[in-house]
């Protein structure tokens, strides 16, 4: 691929993209044809023998026009990537040009419907930092060519210079990390809360007949049994032989039965990480990680976008702790399996008595507030380490949020009149929109205050080590913020807020490397 050369998709793009309106044209005009072969009729029904060839004439005239419609889309899209940027060009009648910088490049997704595998071709599609609106997608390359645009894009997304004797990039190689089986997927679903909630309507439809001696109410189950299948098979599909793996241009993740995705997420682009566990989980010890990551937007939340943001379907505390090395390869705390053991089964004492130490440093809700969250003041808290800050929440469904300093964008308090009375207060952390929404509940109001001071100093300090878009540049080294000393704070008064942390930065050494190890420890 020559460099800034304009190239067209594969000529069997569009009849890929567009076999469901040929199968609608001919089921149109094939379906009664079809239905009087099977019923040992004629091929042509006497009525319309006389108008067989204007029905034949109209509908080859429409065939044509279709086939047509999709060589000049083919003929019309190019894609070229030079300058810093990768550029699509699209449309006949009315052309469009899309357009994204290489350094905003949040994630590139290779992905390959059941058609397409059949044929060997690939969409490649990559995101930029503005919540999915302006994904440049091409479809579709022949499956080495995207893997090789691929490790191009991404090579010149990270600052790689490129040779002009070879413009284009190697693929990275990639180390496995862990793979999820298909047993383990299964068993996940039917533990999951969808079967709580159908075995609980089972139980309240098989009560209320007996009561009531009318069975129509077993056909309520049936609505919610057919939804139940749908999406356990949804979900299933898409977990499906899911692996995780780690390169040097990012994490990679694939995953699906029929639709294959083969995802890349550059370094440092999860704005926000979130690692849950239903109640029947615990039986076999599960977690899922889902993430924040700029470009894939609110879409995360259901559907395709929903499988995009799982960074761990289902998982032991083993792989957890695998995937969190790659997320945040510096946790920023000497001991980070302590921190996270509290984080996902941490509970305070019950007296109310602040030994933090043994809870993994988390700050909870205090004593005096228990009577706003009864099942959950123990492990509704937070620890703020050098690199992230930790929010758990939940008694019987645990969450665990980590946040990167550097990724908070904005932080608000909230009250409400009886947190007021109980003198608690909500602390609301803003990132990219996305799955995980971090929010500290019924935090004691001097510590929440504090945090507010501290956090907002810490991630302030934290974007200054990003002077660079390209993420193999070397950051400055950064001190550690100074913050407040929860232990000695004065819970009579109000905390002063004349002074302010001191978070200076200092260049970096000559040759000297700032980053941690790739592993938590």
């Amino acid at each position: 691929m020559p460099d800034g050369a304009w190239l067209r998709v594969h000529p069997a793009s569009p009849f890929v993209r567009g076999w469901v309106a040929l199968a609608a044209i001919g089921f149109f005009f094939g379906r009664d044809t079809f239905e009087r072969l099977l019923q040992g009729g004629p091929l042509i029904d006497e009525q319309f023998a006389g108008r067989a060839p204007w029905l034949l004439l109209g509908g080859g005239t429409l065939l044509l026009l279709t086939v047509a419609g999709y060589i000049l889309t083919w003929y019309f899209t190019r894609y070229q990537v030079a300058a810093g940027y990768v550029r699509v060009n699209t449309g006949f009648l009315f052309r469009q040009q899309r357009q994204a910088r290489l350094d905003r490049v949040q994630a590139i997704d290779i992905v390959q419907p059941l058609l397409a595998r059949i044929f060997g071709l690939a969409e490649l599609k990559f995101e930029v930092a503005d919540a999915g609106e302006s994904a440049v997608r091409l479809a579709y390359l022949r499956m080495a060519d995207a893997r090789q645009l691929r490790a191009t894009i991404l090579a010149r997304a990270a600052g790689v210079a490129d040779s002009p004797e070879s413009p284009e990039a190697v693929e990275a190689p990639e180390h496995a990390v862990l793979t999820v089986p298909p047993s383990r997927l299964a068993g996940s679903l039917l533990l999951s809360e969808q079967s709580v909630g159908v075995v609980l309507g089972g139980v309240a439809s098989v009560a209320l007949s007996a009561v009531t001696e009318n069975r129509a109410f077993y056909l309520y189950l049936i609505p919610a049994a057919l939804g139940l299948v749908t999406a356990y098979w949804s979900m299933f599909n898409k977990g499906y032989n899911f692996t995780a793996a780690v390169s040097p241009d990012g994490i990679r993740l694939r995953y699906g039965l029929l639709d294959t995705q083969a995802q890349t997420l550059p370094p440092g682009r999860i704005q926000a990480l979130r690692v849950s566990q239903p109640p029947l989980w615990r039986i076999f010890g599960w977690y899922r990680m889902q993430a924040n990551v700029a470009g894939y937007g609110a879409a995360g939340t259901n559907g395709e976008g929903s499988a995009r943001t799982t960074l761990l379907p289902v998982g032991t505390f083993a792989d957890v702790l695998a995937m969190l090395s790659l997320v945040l390869p510096d946790p920023g705390t000497p001991d980070p399996v302590r921190v996270v053991t509290a984080g996902l089964r941490g509970l305070a004492d019950p007296a109310g008595t602040p030994d933090r130490d043994a809870d993994g440093g988390f700050v909870t809700t205090p004593r005096r507030a228990r009577l706003l969250a009864p099942l959950g003041w123990r492990r509704n808290g937070f620890v703020a380490t050098d690199t992230a800050l930790l929010i758990r929440s939940g008694r019987w469904w645990r969450h665990l949020v980590m946040v990167p300093h550097q990724r908070t964008q904005s932080i608000a308090l909230e009250q409400g009149p009886l947190a007021r009375r109980f003198r608690v207060v909500d602390l609301v952390l803003h990132t990219t929109a996305g799955p995980v929404s971090p929010r500290l509940v019924q935090a004691g109001l001097e510590e929440g205050r504090a945090l507010f001071e501290a956090q907002s100093a810490r991630a302030s300090a934290a974007r200054k080590l990003q002077r660079s878009e390209h993420w193999l540049a070397l950051p400055p080294v950064v001190e550690p913020v100074e913050t407040p000393d929860l232990d000695k704070l004065d819970h009579r008064s109000e905390p002063d807020h004349r002074s302010e942390p001191d978070h200076r930065v200092q260049p970096a050494a000559k040759g000297q490397s700032n980053q941690k190890g790739p592993h938590h420890g």
